[in-house]
């Protein structure tokens, strides 16, 4: 079934993750950042403990979980986490997360983990953040699973046939778990919507069954919701720029930027929720379906669970009255919070390309639709 070379996509193994560290350990670059962002941990002083470290698993329950709780500690005031019991050490998951930052979604996962004392997940991520030999030895480094986005199509559909060969590889063989976005790229309109090609691709190659594929991949729903919207000012602007159809253009070092800004810029409070596994839900699925009904049905089932724990604050509430011009839901939150959100949304508006009348559109958008989505639970559309 796995007839397939994943050596340039799949994360270091336990029998090649020493010799990699070495090798990070001798570049000036990881030095430095290592000697920038842990000064009260060197570089030698992972030398002096690399020794006990004998496994991946190992290098991220320590080294990696002080790179992590740094994070953490650093742009946010406060964390809730919830549904770990829905979650079985024993057992492979596939955790399906909407999509708010590059980094903190998957990191703010193993940060959960890390504090329950369970297992890391792999994690799937664009080749497009990992353009260096430096980021992407760290991320090989840090159970990173390489998503290769470019090329013809023939090359795009090879490449997913390759990245669900070995999504089903670690879950079923590995019995590894694996997160994924439930999209490509981040959410910029505030729509949590799964993308109904995301799961035809981790499907792929299924030889009986849609639906016991499904159902064997274990799939988690994962919610995530920032008080503060990491990176909201560069998503508005790409959102405005892209308007009818309009091509954005990233600029040069653009996505690193998205990395630098998701990791430091203050959010306020996280909510991370796993949610229930699928497979009761999944049954509910009728079988006379044609597949790509029965992965609409999916998308809708993994949806309205994110709507359902998506976590609204303040500002989510004050936004969505913005956006209508009235008080409908004035009793979630101050006159002061509204005062200073109207503040941050002044701050956040102003860039050299965009009107301000359209950032403060698509900043709305960004924290006031998840409020019509939670209560209204739109059904997915069509992807």
């Amino acid at each position: 079934m796995y007839m397939y070379d994943f050596d340039d996509i799949r994360p270091y193994n336990d029998s090649e993750f020493r010799e990699a560290y070495y090798r990070l350990m001798d570049d000036p670059r990881f030095q430095d950042t290592v000697a920038k962002f842990l000064p009260n941990y060197t570089v030698e002083d992972l030398r002096r403990d690399f020794p006990k470290f004998h496994c991946v698993d190992d290098v991220q329950a320590d080294f990696i979980r002080r790179w992590v709780e740094l994070f953490v500690k650093h742009s946010t005031t406060r964390c809730e986490m919830s549904g770990i019991e829905n979650v079985d050490p024993q057992q492979a998951y596939l955790f399906i997360s909407n999509h708010r930052d590059i980094t903190f979604d998957p990191a703010m996962l193993q940060y959960y983990f890390f504090i329950e004392y369970r297992r890391t997940s792999k994690i799937a991520i664009g080749d497009n953040l990992l353009k260096t030999p430096l980021l992407d030895q760290v991320g090989r480094l840090n159970k990173m699973v390489k998503v290769i986005r470019s090329g013809s199509l023939r090359e795009k559909l090879a490449n997913s046939q390759r990245l669900s060969a070995y999504i089903q590889y670690s879950l079923f063989e590995e019995k590894e778990s694996v997160w994924i976005a439930q999209r490509d790229g981040r959410t910029k309109d505030g729509n949590d919507f799964t993308k109904q090609g995301l799961l035809k691709m981790v499907s792929m190659g299924h030889d009986k069954d849609l639906m016991e594929t499904l159902k064997k991949m274990n799939i988690v729903p994962m919610a995530i919701s920032y008080e503060y919207e990491p990176c909201a000012k560069l998503k508005a602007r790409e959102m405005a720029l892209s308007e009818n159809g309009k091509h954005y253009e990233k600029r040069p070092g653009e996505d690193f930027e998205s990395i630098k800004h998701g990791i430091f810029d203050p959010k306020g409070q996280v909510s991370l929720v796993l949610c229930k596994p699928l497979q009761e839900e999944l049954d509910s699925i009728p079988q006379e379906l044609n597949n790509n009904d029965k992965l609409f049905n999916v998308c809708h089932l993994i949806d309205n669970q994110i709507y359902e724990n998506y976590k609204l604050y303040a500002n989510n509430y004050i936004a969505y009255d913005l956006m209508h011009g009235d008080s409908r839901y004035s009793e979630f939150y101050t006159p002061e919070q509204k005062a200073h959100f109207e503040q941050y949304l002044q701050r956040e508006s102003v860039v050299q390309d965009v009107t301000k009348e359209k950032m403060m559109d698509y900043l709305l958008r960004i924290y006031g639709v998840p409020v019509e989505n939670h209560y209204n639970k739109p059904v997915n559309r069509r992807q």
